[in-house]
């Protein structure tokens, strides 16, 4: 009876494992070691090698011969390409393109991972190196977007916000009351709070329920996103995540009522 309730626990161990692994090569533009991971994911070498081991031969992985070091194999390519596609995603890159071009500023699309931002289309992505993009909610205006339009139980992100900078929102409901002005301003602000001497405008992309199923963000320098023209920014940001919404979802899950209306202070 032990033997059999304990092979459930174990199976799910070695899923989180797998996945903890995975994600290693997300912060990291190069291929790891097998020493590497292990440190990175505080596991045993002997389980790393074998779950290295695994993931190696159905593709997942692949190590160079040479170095023996572990990247990113073609059946996580094929599987990234697949969904990628499957949402809809490539329908976005000229939307994000040309909104870019327009304003001069960098454009970019993300989705909420847990209590990151994840970047999957966009300028950012031209300069990645091969590492994932992915930002705190507390600190971005990705983040802030993707919270204020959620249930209010997601909104919750949990403790500590962790400082990026001395303008980042580290009290919960200091968070609580700067989602309230998102929301009733029809966009967020990330003024130096994730890294200093940057701005960004993010707008929802919202679905029927009036959820952000996307963040659009266009992000530059305060010199060139200046008070004066932060509505306008804040305008051709929303205009473009209204075309995303007829492109990223299906039409029973479009909106149908008006967008939220941009107010400036």
């Amino acid at each position: 009876m032990s033997g059999d309730s304990a092979k459930p626990r174990d199976g799910a161990q070695a899923v989180h494992r797998t996945l903890a692994l995975l994600h290693c090569f997300g912060d990291s533009p190069q291929d790891l070691s097998a020493s590497d991971l292990a440190r990175r994911t505080d596991l045993p070498l002997s389980t790393t090698h074998r779950l290295l081991q695994a993931m190696t031969a159905t593709g997942f992985l692949e190590q160079d011969r040479d170095t023996a070091r572990y990247g990113l194999g073609p059946t996580m390519a094929e599987l990234g390409r697949a969904a990628y596609h499957r949402r809809g995603l490539h329908r976005a890159e000229p939307e994000l393109a040309a909104l870019s071009q327009r304003t001069g500023v960098t454009a970019d699309l993300a989705v909420r991972v847990g209590a990151r931002a994840v970047i999957l289309v966009g300028s950012s992505l031209a300069n990645d190196h091969g590492r994932a993009l992915r930002r705190p909610l507390h600190s971005t205006a990705l983040g802030k977007v993707l919270l204020a339009w959620s249930d209010a139980a997601d909104r919750e992100i949990g403790t500590p916000l962790t400082p990026q900078t001395d303008r980042t929102i580290t009290d919960p409901q200091a968070l609580r009351e700067e989602l309230i002005r998102v929301r009733a301003a029809g966009y967020a602000l990330n003024d130096g709070e994730s890294a200093s001497g940057v701005r960004t405008v993010a707008v929802p992309v919202l679905d029927a329920d009036d959820h952000a199923r996307f963040a659009l963000a266009l992000r530059s320098s305060p010199e060139v996103i200046t008070g004066e023209r932060l509505g306008w920014f804040a305008e051709q940001a929303a205009a473009c995540a209204t075309a995303l919404e007829v492109v990223l979802l299906p039409p029973n899950r479009r909106r149908t009522g008006p967008r939220p209306v941009i107010a400036l202070p």
